[in-house]
């Protein structure tokens, strides 16, 4: 069994964000979100999210 403990360090920062729109893409920038300074993986606040989704 392994034991490794994984270290996540979040921060907060400004990044862009790309959505497609009936064949149309849209880029949203300075959206803040958290980031994984490990993996690069990006965590959208939800109410902020869903509101560029509509």
């Amino acid at each position: 069994m392994n034991n490794d403990i994984w270290q996540e360090t979040m921060v907060e920062e400004k990044v862009s964000y790309t959505l497609e729109i009936k064949g149309k893409f849209i880029i949203i920038e300075n959206l803040p979100a958290k980031v994984c300074v490990e993996t690069g993986e990006r965590f959208f606040y939800l109410k902020l999210f869903h509101s560029f989704r509509r």
